[in-house]
């Protein structure tokens, strides 16, 4: 008798063990290009997300619940990227801060939708990722549709009259992107002189540069990342084409200056304004650099995806997707490192605004004459 009244005792203890570890941790997700020619925004969001775990859980968690970061790797390819969502969701995650190429967000925001799970990402700026009518797309950035009238109006003003080559990767992000300043430049009465697409991934683009050159480009947009743009861009001084690059917010990391070189000197693009500069963001920039980090581009920004959440999650008492989602689509603020947001019914940020960056000796800063 007392043995099985021990045993009772034991399992029940077991039991209740388990519970509270059961409620011990939250897990959520990140993915991105952790590998692959854009590892250098992947070591943003990750150094990004690590960071606002941390200062989360030494904070008392979420709900008195600790977080566990899980990181998956989709090197910015779409199969692989549902592979990950794949991965996350047997992982049990509760919310995906990602991913990164809008390639990639896209197809795997299907696989979280199905499984309940919120999906905030922190740099995916195409517009179908927030218009496909899912409850659970949401993003901290801008959108390609705003960014484009910035980028075609700009074009239209300083090079009226001259010759605009319009090139992009065919990915969803750079395509998005390239098509949207056309539309804008379009708009504003101008049309370009050439629109080319070229292949991601390859390191000869004297073809491209050539037919740039032959035409008498003035000024040339570049739909894409700054892997390409750079040896681009390099290539293009070496067939001593002085002309104009602009391009986006993928051109957001010194590893473009890596690439490009003295080449890179007077390079342009949009972007968000800088968010190591925002008052909101002042004590996590100083504790990434005394760590030796400058969180540039979109490091900030994963951290603010996470930290939108945790609010939204305190606010609903719990981590239900579709609740948390309701609360951030009711336009409720949360107070970010990026400053306080607000997203609309369809998890887009309100006013997202873009303003101009120029490279010069290796470094990007804001450039208020180009505003």
């Amino acid at each position: 008798m007392k043995k099985y009244l021990f045993s009772g005792i034991a399992l029940g203890f077991a039991a209740a063990l388990s519970a509270t570890t059961a409620l011990a941790d939250i897990t959520i997700g990140m993915a991105g290009p952790i590998t692959g020619q854009y590892a250098a925004f992947g070591e943003q969001m990750k150094r990004g997300s690590e960071m606002v775990v941390a200062d989360i859980n030494a904070a008392g968690g979420v709900n008195g619940e600790q977080l566990v970061l899980e990181v998956g790797d989709d090197a910015c390819d779409p199969k692989q990227a549902v592979a990950v969502a794949n991965q996350m969701v047997s992982k049990g995650i509760k919310l995906m801060a990602g991913h990164f190429c809008s390639g990639s967000s896209i197809p795997a925001s299907q696989v979280y939708a199905e499984e309940g799970i919120l999906q905030i990402s922190p740099a995916s700026t195409n517009p179908v990722f927030t218009e496909g009518g899912l409850w659970n797309t949401h993003r901290v950035c801008g959108r390609d549709d705003a960014q484009g009238i910035v980028a075609g109006n700009f074009l239209a003003k300083h090079y009226a009259g001259k010759k605009i080559a319009i090139i992009d990767d065919k990915s969803p992000y750079g395509k998005g992107l390239a098509d949207e300043t056309r539309k804008a430049l379009n708009a504003a009465g101008q049309k370009e002189t050439l629109n080319e697409s070229y292949t991601a991934g390859e390191k000869d683009y004297t073809a491209l540069v050539s037919k740039m050159k032959d035409a008498g480009i003035d000024a040339v947009y570049v739909g894409g990342y700054h892997t390409e743009g750079g040896l681009i861009l390099r290539q293009m001084r070496e067939q001593g084409m002085a002309s104009q690059m602009i391009s986006g917010d993928a051109f957001n990391t010194e590893e473009f200056w890596t690439i490009a070189g003295p080449a890179g000197e007077g390079m342009i693009f949009t972007f968000a304004p800088e968010p190591r500069n925002n008052p909101a963001a002042k004590e996590v920039v100083e504790k990434f650099k005394a760590g030796g980090y400058d969180p540039e581009g979109y490091t900030l920004y994963s951290y603010a995806a996470i930290q939108a959440w945790a609010q939204a999650a305190t606010a609903t008492g719990g981590t239900d997707g579709k609740k948390i989602a309701e609360w951030l689509r009711a336009g409720n603020p949360v107070k970010t490192v990026l400053g306080e947001l607000s997203l609309n019914e369809k998890g887009d940020i309100k006013d997202a605004k873009y303003v101009w960056y120029k490279f010069h000796d290796g470094k990007y800063t804001e450039d208020t004459s180009l505003q």
